[in-house]
């Protein structure tokens, strides 16, 4: 991965390759980004850029032994660690390498929905576990094959939970040459033991028009539709890929079928839609749930006439045009937002999804048919 392979970030790329100029390279360094604005890549590109046989001023050379293993991912100075589904035949990182990888080399801007469709992961939840961080340890205690610097680059340091506190001592003291590259999304759900011991690199959203000339250039968009995606997108190229790419998510649908279900009192369909829930997984459910607190947020925003600041695709526009105007008014939104971020934090604590989505689903009945709304809602619209 070159620096000129990635899209946008032209600053922080350039203040990357004026540590190792100024041979002023923090060994433990937290990249702290959005999702699709490119941390991973980042990351990437600058191990290799550190360790490049042949340094340009502003891109590692790309032809030298070192470079060419990099691009695929196989130095063995250069080693990943990243959230994974623990199984029996899955006890550390290394186990899923080769998905890893064939990953990457697909395209390396991933969100750990991608990397869980890789996996097959259905219903289990991702961790750093301990095993893993004895794993890391014990590689980087070893001297460097080839290169300078040994690299560790590890994905989503959220996921390490108080285990993470085993890597302490070693990011603290790190072996000679040794770099440590944290690759994360949200600063409050790390460690603040392991914070506290890192270098923090913060990676900005990317720009509008970086994104916008990302889908003409590489898509072939026209000018109106990348202008329409990479406003939509609001600077993730992950999302920006996925609408050029036309790609299905039938979220939108499912949900507004479930508010007009709600809408026309239809019990027995709730129910069936019920079942067919409870049988997603909790990952695909906290998934719906965002999109559902976030399609009726856009609504609220049409309701109150702001139509100027709604983002949403021209079909999930149209639906919440229909249901903004004869359906949904600014308190059953607000209230129906309130059960579905209840929704969300049961599911993320293992509620039994059947019982939950009913619940949920008997609440919405009430909150749009009879205009009831749940004990405890707060109603700022009257």
């Amino acid at each position: 991965m070159q620096f000129k392979n990635i899209v946008g970030q032209d600053s922080i790329k350039q203040q990357l390759i004026q540590t190792v100029a100024d041979n002023r390279i923090s060994h433990a360094q937290l990249f702290l980004s959005c999702d699709g604005s490119g941390a991973l890549p980042l990351a990437i590109a600058y191990a290799q850029y550190i360790n490049c046989l042949d340094k340009q001023p502003d891109d590692s050379c790309g032809v030298c032994s070192s470079c060419r293993k990099y691009e695929r991912y196989i130095h063995p100075d250069l080693h990943f660690s990243y959230p994974f589904f623990a199984s029996k035949d899955v006890k550390t990182a290394v186990d899923v390498l080769d998905e890893w990888r064939s990953l990457l080399l697909e395209d390396p801007y991933v969100d750990l929905d991608i990397w869980r469709s890789k996996l097959n992961a259905d219903n289990k939840q991702a961790n750093i576990n301990i095993a893993e961080c004895h794993d890391i340890i014990k590689k980087l205690s070893y001297k460097a094959f080839e290169g300078d610097t040994k690299v560790l680059i590890m994905w989503l340091p959220e996921y390490l939970e108080k285990e993470g506190n085993s890597l302490l001592k070693i990011i603290e003291e790190p072996p000679s040459n040794t770099l440590f590259l944290l690759v994360a999304n949200n600063q409050e759900q790390i460690l603040s033991t392991l914070l506290s011991r890192t270098q923090i690199v913060k990676i900005p959203k990317l720009p509008f028009d970086a994104v916008e000339s990302y889908l003409i250039n590489k898509h072939s968009l026209s000018e109106n539709q990348a202008t329409e995606y990479a406003f939509l997108a609001d600077g993730n190229l992950i999302e920006a890929k996925q609408l050029a790419a036309n790609t299905h998510n039938e979220n939108s649908e499912k949900f507004a079928e479930w508010l007009r279900m709600g809408y026309g009192n239809k019990v027995l369909e709730l129910t069936v839609f019920v079942d067919q829930i409870a049988t997603w997984g909790r990952e695909n459910q906290k998934n719906f749930l965002k999109y559902g607190i976030s399609f009726l947020r856009e609504c609220s925003l049409l309701i109150s006439g702001a139509d100027e600041l709604v983002k949403l695709p021209p079909l999930a526009l149209q639906t919440a045009r229909k249901l903004s105007a004869h359906v949904l008014d600014l308190n059953m939104a607000d209230a129906i937002i309130s059960e579905l971020e209840k929704a969300h934090y049961h599911v993320e604590r293992n509620a039994n999804p059947k019982i939950l989505f009913l619940d949920v689903s008997l609440q919405l009945v009430k909150i749009i048919k009879f205009k009831t709304f749940p004990q405890g809602t707060q109603h700022i619209y009257n």
